[in-house]
């Protein structure tokens, strides 16, 4: 898994973290209307663009860069946000079993229905990385809505690959793809490096990026796991679907900046 590493990397950002009542979430979470997924057509169109990639070689017609547009409007800025990163479990060991052409279908096709799933959540893909994907929701004005749109993608992401892609690979013989899951909210510095404003390559830095790339790294397949700032920032509803991880000794040792304390990381069981 590829990270972003700097000197703060042991500290969660500095953000507000204060409690709301389930009054107040509800009425900034009113403030923007969302669009219902349809999970099963959702499902559907993934295992037809799966299919083809499989059996006709279909190609996907690839990500519009928003993300570049959105972050070269913000060089030099900082702003909050909800980071996601989703990595595939044991890639590995599918080169060593596959021919590697089919591999190469497969993580691409993840990727992209990973990337789609975060589009369709209202979030950013911040890049591919190998086989993981990297994705932020912008949590600038509504950090409530944010949390619970990065929420809802980690577990669409999850319907998408049992429901969706899994189904198909069975057809095949191939087996099931399983994932991991990290999220963290905090506040995110834009880069660009370079001076050419259209052509040099733009990134983003922070804490953030880094906590939930270590989440992501502590998660077990086919598990999510979520930073205490996007924990406290879910409708209440949402939050009875996680519970703290409790770590042995020393397995988590990345603190928090607001209080010193361990950061604390809850999991999702659906």
């Amino acid at each position: 898994m590829t990270e972003n590493n700097n000197n703060s990397e042991n500290n969660v950002t500095d953000t507000n973290n204060t409690k709301n009542t389930p009054e107040v979430v509800d009425m900034l979470l009113s403030t923007q209307k969302e669009k219902i997924l349809d999970s099963e057509n959702m499902i559907l169109e993934t295992q037809k663009r799966v299919w083809g990639a499989l059996k006709k070689g279909y190609e996907y017609t690839g990500v519009v860069n928003e993300s570049d547009q959105f972050l070269r409007k913000h060089v030099f800025t900082k702003f909050n946000m909800v980071v996601l990163y989703v990595d595939l479990v044991g890639s590995t060991t599918m080169t060593l079993e596959m021919p590697g052409e089919k591999i190469a279908i497969i993580i691409s096709s993840f990727a992209q229905e990973m990337a789609a799933v975060i589009r369709q959540h209202h979030g950013y893909v911040l890049k591919f990385v190998g086989d993981s994907v990297i994705g932020y929701f912008d949590a600038d004005e509504n950090g409530l809505l944010a949390s619970d749109n990065a929420v809802n993608c980690a577990k669409s992401m999850l319907s998408v690959i049992q429901k969706g892609i899994n189904p198909i690979l069975n057809q095949y013989d191939y087996p099931d793809l399983m994932i991991k899951v990290g999220v963290d909210f905090g506040q995110n510095f834009v880069v660009r490096y370079g001076a050419d404003a259209e052509q040099s390559q733009v990134d983003l830095m922070g804490p953030a990026m880094n906590i939930a790339s270590k989440i992501q790294s502590m998660a077990k397949p086919n598990q999510i796991l979520i930073g205490s700032d996007v924990f406290d920032r879910l409708h209440p509803t949402s939050q009875k679907e996680f519970i703290p991880i409790i770590w042995k000794k020393d397995e988590w040792k990345y603190r928090s900046r607001l209080t010193g304390d361990i950061y604390k990381v809850y999991e999702h069981r659906a």
